[in-house]
């Protein structure tokens, strides 16, 4: 029987067929007549496929008045639940759809389609609330005073309070203080604003669970009109997510922070700076002493051993955790988890419960003590190691967070030692290097001034600070014939060891060709020739890569000059040296103008001097470029200020060569720095006494008889036998081999100085006379006497001198 309930079309979802076995499927012809039938017909209403087709479908469902209108009203296209009459007896509820088609010969027919009816779905509402209420995510609404109205399943189980416990509270009789005023704060921002808000809360949810991290989603629940009426709270922990993307960032603040300098101390200072806060609590490096002196560090023994501390930093001010101070010397006890680390290379992770920290603080009641006090509960000990080679250890503690130490922080504690022990051996290796090198330049340079007369001199030398090395800037203070002095300053372009190897072959040249007392001018020559002999040196020497152009020129300044304390003049010459500075008695202050040269190693040019008088208590200033240029000002610059400070007076030359420094150059200058500064003295008449002797061999008797006069006067009577034998040699020497005019000098300094001059340019040999030689032993007799001797040519002639000393008299 088929009972028609309601007209509604039946409209089944679009390219979904229904399931055969489900399903009931009929052809009936115009007639009425049913003319197929499914096996699914016959599976959902018990008729079989024999019994059905070929009878009317009246005579097969039943009679009855509701079919004479169900059926007409089915095919003439209308649908909707209909009933069924089952083979036993009992009625299918069926959803009946006719669809009207012709069969081969084209005459009409229709398919039954009947399906079980959809049930009906659950309402809206409930599967909301259903899915609220399972949401294994914190989820939490509030009303506009802020007070829960309803909470997840995940919001309870996190917070520990059930959705009822939870409904009318305030988030701040919910959550932990330290979260409260987050929360709360972007709560009332996004009821102002009506705009979601994301921020990141981290900390305990409940007392008894570790600190993780949420990320906290505020969102406005709106009225059809937009106005704010609930508040929505969701969180989501990112824990994980955050702790890596802090260890990131830890390593990457730990690659560009740490080794910024090549000092080992401060290396090892910026790892504990970096590391305390983010990862620890507290954090001390101990490094094997023989880094600080740039030495290779040897293997250690498990006995007690000495660490030196090379830095230490916590969360506390002044680190009180502390036993030692940095520089002073810790002693770890044999067995001790620091030294198992030296011996074995490898960290390790103690609770301070562990058998082996136990042992620690017996064997160190002081330290056994600090751990009472702060509470440290967690430690890890972190080799250095770099280059196989174990240079210290780190150790990190915890006492202000509660969450222990785990096994990732000992992974990214490892990580980070590694990257500061190769900062450490860098600034090892430079520290040897360095080292290396500044003793090697200070060997060169004079350890202290030769003693004379001429002038009251002082001197700075500053290494470079910067990584390039050290440069080739040197001075010097050179006695000369006459109580003159050679005041030079120089600088080797570059640095490194070449730089300071050249700059010691460069010093050593000009002291020797000082004593041969050539004039400014051809001592520069003669430098200018070395540069160049060794520059072609080096270039043939090196052997150049293919495709590398390597450029070995070497390039100096120099700045010579010469002052004589008896004529008070000064004589200079530069290779493109900056130029001297001139302080008279009277406060004024000036650069000499010296014809500038070409620097030494450009070759072929000429030099010049220039000679003015120099009254006594004059300052002459010689420096490098290092002192006059720099980051902050440039060279002309750094020249007026030179000036303006030299115009002040200074008790000291001294206390002057240190104020020059620290007003002219940065705590770290880039370049070296050589400053000399010297007051010049004058030689009294009285101290000098000259003779004109008659070109006759007669006059020598009376020249001798007046020397021994002057000694007398000098109260150098005990000279007298050796002084008379010395002018009586030099003298006759000049009457018999040189050319009139002959002059006698002597200067009382020092020592005693005599000097003989002629218009001669021919210089007397020091040679060995035979047995039977009449002559030839005269100069080796004063070069047995006296302390030495030599010849200053002049441009009319020459001087013979030689020098006795005043103490042996």
């Amino acid at each position: 029987m088929i009972d028609m309930h309601g007209d509604t079309p039946l409209d089944s979802s679009p390219g979904t067929l229904p399931d055969p076995a489900l399903s009931v499927t009929a052809v009936v012809d115009a007639r009425g007549v049913v003319a197929g039938w499914s096996a699914g017909a016959e599976h959902l209403l018990g008729y079989p496929y024999q019994e059905v087709v070929g009878r009317p479908v009246t005579d097969l469902i039943g009679p009855g008045a509701d079919i004479e209108k169900g059926l007409p009203a089915a095919f003439a296209g209308l649908s909707g639940i209909v009933s069924l009459r089952h083979r036993d007896g009992r009625r299918v509820a069926m959803r009946l759809r006719v669809y009207p088609s012709c069969d081969g010969e084209g005459n009409a027919q229709y398919l039954l389609l009947a399906t079980a009816p959809e049930q009906p779905k659950p309402g809206l509402a409930t599967t909301t609330e259903e899915a609220f209420t399972q949401s294994h995510l914190p989820v939490m609404v509030f009303d506009p005073g802020l007070r829960a109205v309803r909470a997840s399943a995940g919001a309870a189980r996190e917070l520990g309070f059930s959705e009822e416990q939870m409904q009318g509270r305030r988030i701040t009789e919910i959550l932990p203080p330290h979260a409260c005023r987050v929360v709360e704060d972007g709560m009332h921002r996004v009821f102002a604003t009506g705009e979601s808000e994301q921020f990141l809360v981290r900390g305990r949810a409940r007392p008894v669970t570790r600190e993780r991290v949420w990320a906290v989603t505020v969102s406005p629940i709106k009225t059809p009109t937009g106005r704010v009426r609930l508040l929505q709270l969701s969180a989501l922990d990112v824990t994980e997510q955050q702790m890596a993307r802090e260890r990131l960032a830890l390593l990457n603040d730990v690659s560009t922070r740490v080794g910024s300098t090549l000092d080992v101390a401060r290396t090892a200072q910026e790892m504990a700076d970096v590391t305390v806060g983010r990862l620890a609590d507290f954090v001390t490096i101990d490094l094997l002493d023989s880094l600080f002196r740039g030495v290779e560090p040897r293997p250690t023994g498990t006995g007690t051993v000495a660490l030196r501390r090379a830095a230490q930093q916590s969360v506390l001010p002044g680190a009180p955790e502390a036993v030692i101070r940095p520089g002073e010397v810790d002693h770890y006890p044999a067995s001790t988890p620091p030294v198992r680390c030296l011996a074995t290379g490898r960290p390790s992770l103690h609770r301070t419960l562990d058998e082996a920290v136990r042992d620690w603080q017996k064997a160190d009641p002081e330290r056994s003590g600090v751990v009472k006090s702060f509470g440290i509960h967690s430690i890890m000990v972190i080799p250095l190691r770099a280059r196989g080679i174990t240079l210290g250890v780190a150790v990190l503690v915890r006492h202000q967070r509660q969450d222990p130490f785990d096994e990732d922080d000992l992974l990214l504690a490892q990580e980070i030692g590694a990257r500061a022990a190769v900062a450490v051996d860098n600034a090892r290796r430079y520290t040897l290097e360095r080292t290396t090198a500044l003793t090697l330049q200070r060997s060169l340079l004079p350890r202290r001034l030769t003693g004379q007369d001429a002038v009251e001199a002082a001197y700075r030398y500053l290494p470079a600070r910067a990584r390039a090395g050290l440069g080739g800037d040197w001075f010097d203070v050179i006695p000369l014939s006459g109580a003159r002095v050679a005041l030079v300053v120089g600088d080797v372009v570059g640095h490194g060891l070449r730089a300071s190897a050249t700059m010691g072959r460069l010093r050593t040249a000009v002291r020797t060709l000082a004593d041969v007392d050539l004039p400014a001018d051809e001592l520069l020559v003669h430098l200018d020739d070395l540069v160049t002999h060794l520059t072609a040196e080096e270039d043939s020497a090196v052997e150049p890569e293919a495709g590398l152009d390597i450029s070995t020129g070497l390039i100096a300044t120099c700045l010579y000059v010469v002052y004589d304390p008896v004529a008070r003049r000064c004589t200079a010459a530069t290779a493109g040296h900056p130029p001297p500075a001139v302080v008279t008695p009277d406060g004024t202050a000036e650069y000499v103008d010296i014809p500038p040269g070409p620097p030494l190693g450009v070759g072929g040019l000429p030099f010049e001097t220039v000679e003015w008088a120099l009254p006594p208590g004059s300052l002459l200033t010689l420096y490098t470029d290092g002192l006059i240029a720099g980051a902050e000002h440039d060279p002309g610059k750094g020249l007026l200020m030179l000036r303006q400070r030299l115009e002040r007076p200074a008790p000291s030359l001294d206390a002057l060569c240190d104020d020059l420094i620290q007003t002219l150059l940065p705590a770290q200058p880039p370049d070296d720095v050589a400053l000399l500064v010297a007051r010049t003295r004058a030689l009294d008449t009285s101290q000098v006494a000259t003779w004109d002797v008659p070109s006759d061999p007669v006059a020598v008797a009376g020249t001798r008889a007046q020397v021994l006069a002057r000694l007398a006067e000098w109260r150098l009577d005990d000279l007298a036998f050796t002084a008379e034998l010395v002018v009586s040699e030099l003298v006759t020497n000049a009457i018999r081999y040189g050319q009139p005019p002959v002059q006698l000098r002597l200067i009382r300094d020092t020592s005693l100085i005599c000097e003989v001059s002629d218009a001669s340019s021919t210089a007397p040999h020091l040679r060995r006379a035979r047995t039977f030689d009449e002559g030839g032993r005269g100069l080796l007799l004063v070069a047995q006497l006296t302390q030495r001797w030599g010849t200053r040519h002049r441009t009319d002639g020459k001087t013979i001198w030689a020098e006795l000393d005043i103490t042996d008299g």
